[in-house]
């Protein structure tokens, strides 16, 4: 047998149990909905709890994140996006912009951030970027518009090649709009057009490379992409190829040379908003986050693989250099 005091400490206990359960449910959720893979997205979400947590929120303490991950599916993503409204989320950052897409079909009075390389105007997720309009608000890194600044550093890295392909993932919504750019860019440095190779077939790409005369390669902006980094640097290492990526994760994983935003800093801001949407901002009045600083990150040892000889205009202006 318990004694009495036992007995009230037990039931004491038990009775507090379900007290902090109520508590923890009654804090803001967050749906966090992304395309890509959750191990993929670690760095990511490290950089939003950051913004977050600048604004006062900590997660596990102040706020909740219920996390939704496409694997690389973006037939999935609509019904990601339904089971975070049903879970009643206090709002949903989406990343990229097929995610923003399927969080916006699903939430019509939800706030929702996003962060996208295309134009959110034009895309429809916002009616101008000093108002916004809606429920809908976040970040655009202007991923495709530089499409044409990396085909100029991958040329000035390789300036004796003639012919560029480039790796797609078939369907993407921005490759239009990439390879417009890259046509176009190709055309005023005297380069013949562009030739496209499936992403999804990386070994065939690659295999396919001397048959075509394809002396560079340039990835276009993927999620998708960033997951299969690793092997798209073990081919590149072994066909010895130069490669241009869209984010300093390429090179610092192996890869040749990067040049865009720090998505770091993109996440960063998505949680600021986040924070300031928590405290009641709406959407509406916070106008869509324009990045404007980027940087050149150049991997010398991929380059010595490779045998690729790096000129000193590139190391110079470059913001990191892998050594």
């Amino acid at each position: 047998m318990i004694g009495r005091r036992e007995f009230i400490t037990l039931l004491g206990g038990a009775a507090a149990w379900p007290l902090a359960v109520r508590a923890q449910q009654a804090l803001p959720v967050i749906g966090y909905l992304n395309s890509g893979t959750a191990g993929d997205g670690a760095r990511h979400g490290a950089a939003f709890r950051k913004g977050l947590s600048e604004t006062g929120y900590v997660d596990g303490r102040d706020v909740s994140i219920e996390a939704r991950w496409g694997n690389n599916d973006r037939d999935r993503l609509p019904a990601l996006a339904a089971d975070l409204v049903r879970r009643r989320v206090a709002l949903i950052c989406a990343t990229p912009n097929i995610s923003a897409q399927a969080a916006k079909a699903a939430a019509t009075t939800i706030p929702i951030l996003f962060s996208t390389g295309l134009d959110p105007v034009r895309e429809g997720l916002v009616a101008s970027f000093n108002r916004p309009g809606g429920n809908l608000t976040g970040v655009t890194q202007f991923s495709t518009p530089l499409a044409a600044k990396r085909l100029e550093l991958l040329h000035e890295l390789a300036p004796n090649v003639s012919v560029v392909g480039v790796l797609v993932v078939p369907g993407a919504t921005n490759n239009d709009e990439q390879l417009g750019d890259l046509e176009q860019a190709t055309r005023a440095l005297g380069l013949r057009p562009p030739i496209v190779l499936n992403g999804r077939e990386l070994d065939s790409a690659f295999a396919s490379l001397a048959q075509q005369q394809i002396g560079a390669l340039f990835v276009a902006a993927s999620p998708y992409f960033y997951s299969v980094r690793d092997q798209i640097a073990l081919l590149a290492a072994q066909h010895r190829v130069p490669v241009i990526y869209e984010s300093r994760e390429f090179p610092q994983g192996g890869g040749l040379i990067s040049y865009g935003v720090d998505f770091s800093d993109v996440y960063r801001q998505l949680g600021l908003y986040a924070g300031k949407i928590l405290k009641g901002t709406k959407p509406a009045d916070l106008p869509v986050v324009q990045q404007t600083k980027f940087e050149l990150v150049i991997n010398l040892r991929s380059a010595k693989v490779i045998g690729v000889i790096v000129p000193q205009s590139l190391l110079v202006a470059a913001d990191q250099v892998i050594e």
